[in-house]
């Protein structure tokens, strides 16, 4: 059950600033502008019982005016489909300070559970790649490598979420996966031809060739993760990935980002979860951006990875037939598609 809460609107700017926001910019000057509707005041339903901190679900996602509507869609989806939405906590990582995007979150969820992280962008300077694509070369699409860094010790797990997909299930279902002392959990894709997630020289390479003896290794999408902090600190997971960084930077062996060095690192020794908990790829390539169905089978977790993103596309009103399934989760107020009834 929940409760309504309907936000104030200032009059004036809005129409001014609508292009910028559609774009993933916010203005500066128009800060103090709510561009979002307040979201409903999602309560916990009669069955969430037991001491608050152990029912807590800790969601990590990254937070910038780039990818802000997605951000809010996401979060909304989440508490709309949770049994215990209260006990759900979320961890933004940003870049840098930004007043504005933290008072829209602020006013967009007034009752949200949330900690805000820096993540400082000269820890991956110098190590990053220029990959396929530009949006992938962001020092904070790397941040997800030090989330055993950013996040306090106290939290010994935790979902990392992209921010451009909407959930459509209890995300206590995917928090419960049993981990079988993996580091992390996430659906895996063996169908996908692995090789090509590397280039020719690391193949080539008789000692790099041999990085995955003892495995068999599948593509996962670092978008979906449940991660056990705990188990990733001991590990030194993060200097692993880093070590492979700074090959990358001697040598071509991949053009994807920030997620070669999680398959280097991990694939073939992650807990694999239901491919319902990440049907990925609607936003096309990373190229292109192309249109995409839905692939067969029961869904929890829509994920526009790729180019295309819905926001984007709804705005120019050449729409995937796909983006309408995130379009009922979008709160920016001039939005042209807006059909969320709470």
């Amino acid at each position: 059950m929940y409760t309504v809460t309907r936000g104030v609107c200032r009059s004036g700017s809005l129409a001014l600033v609508s292009a910028a926001i559609r774009h993933g910019v916010v203005r500066k000057p128009f800060a103090d502008i709510s561009y979002f509707r307040e979201a409903p005041a999602y309560r916990n339903g009669d069955s969430c019982t037991g001491h608050g901190d152990n029912r807590r679900i800790h969601v990590s996602m990254t937070l910038d005016s780039n990818y802000l509507r997605g951000t809010i869609a996401a979060v909304l989806s989440v508490l709309k489909h949770s049994t215990c939405p209260e006990d759900v906590e979320f961890h933004f990582i940003w870049a840098r300070y930004d007043p504005g995007v933290y008072s829209t979150i602020r006013s967009t969820f007034p009752n949200l559970n949330f900690r805000v992280y820096r993540f400082n962008s000269n820890r991956v300077r110098g190590k990053i790649s220029k990959s396929i694509r530009q949006a992938l070369d962001q020092p904070l699409n790397y941040a997800r490598i030090y989330l055993a860094e950013i996040i306090p010790p106290d939290v010994k797990r935790v979902i990392y979420l992209d921010s451009d997909l909407v959930l459509v299930d209890d995300i206590a279902k995917l928090w419960n996966v049993d981990m079988e002392n993996k580091v992390l959990a996430a659906p895996e894709y063996c169908h996908a031809n692995f090789t090509n997630y590397f280039s020719g020289e690391f193949w080539s390479d008789p000692n790099m060739a041999r990085t995955f003896e003892g495995r068999k290794p599948c593509y996962f999408n670092t978008g979906v993760m449940v991660v056990d902090l705990k188990r990733w600190r001991g590990g030194e997971y993060t200097q692993k990935m880093e070590d492979w960084m700074a090959v990358q930077k001697r040598k071509r062996i991949y053009d994807l980002g920030s997620l070669p060095p999680f398959l280097l690192v991990w694939a073939g020794d992650i807990k694999a979860v239901d491919h319902r908990w990440n049907q990925h790829g609607l936003g096309g390539d990373n190229l292109e951006g192309q249109c995409r169905r839905l692939h067969p089978g029961p869904i929890s977790l829509l994920h526009w990875s790729g180019k295309g993103k819905p926001w984007l596309r709804l705005d120019s009103r050449r729409p995937c037939s796909v983006d309408h399934l995130w379009a009922p989760y979008d709160l920016f107020r001039l939005s042209s598609t807006h059909t969320f009834d709470g």
